[in-house]
């Protein structure tokens, strides 16, 4: 039995020539048709109707043909940072922006626990502390870094820093 990817490829690829010639003379709402029978899935909230144009051949051409290689997505890549420079790197220690009032959830170790945001810093269990660490320990017994603990930060970006 052929795999549903398999089935609609050559779906895809019997009528790609068709579909192109379509795209090429077809309006925004016949586009977003086009889009949307055919990539069976929406169209992003896109005006112009020749962007629309362009990145739907791209999809019909890629789904058939398999797009670009992972080498010339990497050599692509390479040329947009000569370009552009290095993407900047987000500061690890960058300060949360928790609204006062916000309550954080924790469970550990079989118990439930709520850390109210107020204006100084959080509180729980009715006592103040000035940094999520602090009541991280508070709840564990060990230091711990608040926000990965309250799971307000990535474990992989914590330990990529």
């Amino acid at each position: 039995m052929a795999r549903p990817h398999a089935r609609k490829r050559a779906i895809l690829s019997a009528t790609l020539q068709t579909d192109l010639q379509q795209v090429e003379q077809a309006r925004l709402p016949e586009l977003r048709q086009i889009w949307t029978e055919r990539l069976d899935e929406p169209l992003p909230p896109l005006r112009s109707p020749e962007i629309v144009r362009r990145m739907l051949a791209y999809r019909l051409q890629a789904a058939v043909d398999g797009g670009l290689s992972t080498a010339a997505r990497r050599k692509l890549a390479a040329i947009e940072a000569r370009r552009t420079g290095p993407a900047p790197k987000k500061r690890a220690g960058a300060p949360l922006r928790l609204g006062v009032g916000a309550v954080l959830r924790r469970e550990w170790r079989g118990i439930p626990h709520e850390v109210q945001v107020t204006a100084s810093g959080f509180a729980h269990q009715g006592k103040a502390y000035r940094s999520l660490s602090e009541v991280a320990r508070a709840i564990t017994g060990s230091r711990w870094n608040g926000p990965l603990f309250f799971g307000l930060r990535d474990k992989t970006r914590a330990a990529g820093r």
